[in-house]
């Protein structure tokens, strides 16, 4: 069941924060189901722990981008892991064009050996996705150990939602941009472009296969199980966009997210505060506590229901 929402945040001067107040940091390593070593990081509530949190990244992007997030929900009361995907970051072993793996992976395995770690505490235990983190939710093997998720900027990304220009760019990266660096590095040599870290051939090969797709991978012919595997899910969802978010805008987070055919939906469109922008990469930035304020308060609610 979907419902449809448009938020304008508080403004940042009406938040009650605690960011003076540095939570307890561990290193932590995962191992999935198929035998990969993870990094990770564990950011301990500074008071009593109300719930276990667990941040499910994009693509590309490391945990480190999440730090200033995860330390603001630890101030709240929140025990927060952030983790690598495989052959990211602190999970890079080795050369990243030796690595052989699918895109889902990272999903079925990597935020499912998240989801058992931090399920094993009686604590509620919530996700927070951003752009892939939310397609992975979808994916997991053991959703029932979940009481809530939130997803920011998530979607099918099939160019064809986006504006026409960024659309052109998008198209122009995988046809032309991409395919001869690849060939040349035998990887997605992300960091080259300034795009981000660097991926495994396997996520090239999955990803622009799948963003060909108006529904993405829902499209694909050779993932249909996938279909099933998202109906499993149970656990209530906000999938907020942000209306200036070129990569995933609404029309992308509508098409994707229906495939939650069982879970309880509020799709959130985010509209930036005036004279700033979110875009796709602005969700976690120090300035959008906001966001994350609501997010957090959600997640209470469900808590408390």
């Amino acid at each position: 069941m979907n419902t449809f929402l448009s938020a304008q945040p508080p403004l940042a001067n009406d938040l009650t924060t605690s960011s003076e107040v540095t939570p307890r940091i561990q290193s932590l390593t995962l191992v999935t189901q198929d035998g990969t070593r993870l990094g990770a990081k564990l950011f301990f509530a500074t008071s009593q722990a109300k719930a276990n949190l667990i941040v499910s990244a994009a693509t590309a992007v490391p945990q480190s981008h999440y730090k200033h997030f995860a330390v603001y929900a630890a101030s709240k009361g929140f025990n927060v892991l952030t983790f690598d995907y495989r052959g990211i970051g602190e999970s890079l072993h080795g050369d990243v064009a030796d690595i052989d793996m699918s895109y889902l992976d990272w999903g079925r395995y990597d935020l499912a050996a998240a989801v058992e770690t931090m399920s094993k505490e009686s604590l509620p235990l919530f996700v927070v996705g951003h752009s892939y983190g939310g397609h992975a939710m979808g994916m997991l093997p053991n959703p029932e150990k979940i009481h809530g998720a939130y997803s920011f900027g998530s979607g099918a990304g099939w160019a064809g939602y986006m504006k026409p220009l960024e659309a052109l760019k998008v198209r122009i990266l995988w046809n032309l941009v991409l395919p001869p660096l690849v060939k040349w590095k035998g990887y997605m040599a992300w960091s080259l472009i300034g795009m981000g870290a660097d991926m495994p051939y396997g996520v090239y090969r999955d990803w622009k296969r799948w963003c060909k797709n108006p529904r993405y991978f829902f499209d694909d012919p050779d993932y249909g199980y996938l279909k099933e595997t998202y109906a499993r899910n149970r656990f209530p969802l906000i999938a907020a966009t942000a209306t200036d978010d070129e990569w995933a805008p609404p029309a992308s987070r509508d098409a994707f997210c229906k495939h939650f055919i069982n879970s309880k939906i509020k799709l959130l469109n985010l509209e930036p505060q005036p004279g700033k922008t979110l875009g796709h990469m602005g969700y976690f930035k120090k300035d959008a506590e906001p966001y994350w304020q609501a997010a957090l308060q959600w997640f209470e609610g469900l808590m408390s229901a």
